[in-house]
């Protein structure tokens, strides 16, 4: 059985199309549209925000009604929610 995400393709469109992208998904990266889809079935919607940065997908969306900042990873499509106040990275530096 396949899901289907109304909107997920234009809102995929409409992240590909904008302009500030941070940096450039690595060629061994999941795909956008897998990596929007992943997202999707962890309860994530109305996406504000997805870019390459850092090694990682990072964006904003909306979950459980608020909006919320998060990471996954390229390759393994992993999803993790950044805490306020701590750089979305593998190293565990804060960003303060």
């Amino acid at each position: 059985m396949t899901k289907r995400f109304p909107g997920l393709t234009a809102a995929a469109l409409t992240l590909v199309a904008a302009p500030a992208l941070a940096g450039q998904p690595g060629a061994d990266w999941m795909p956008m549209d897998q990596v929007l889809r992943k997202l999707a079935d962890a309860g994530y919607g109305a996406f504000q925000k997805i870019e390459a940065d850092d090694g990682q997908w990072e964006g904003k969306a909306t979950k459980d009604g608020k909006v919320v900042s998060f990471i996954v990873d390229p390759k393994s499509g992993a999803v993790t929610e950044k805490v306020k106040g701590e750089k979305a990275g593998k190293d565990g530096d804060r960003d303060d």
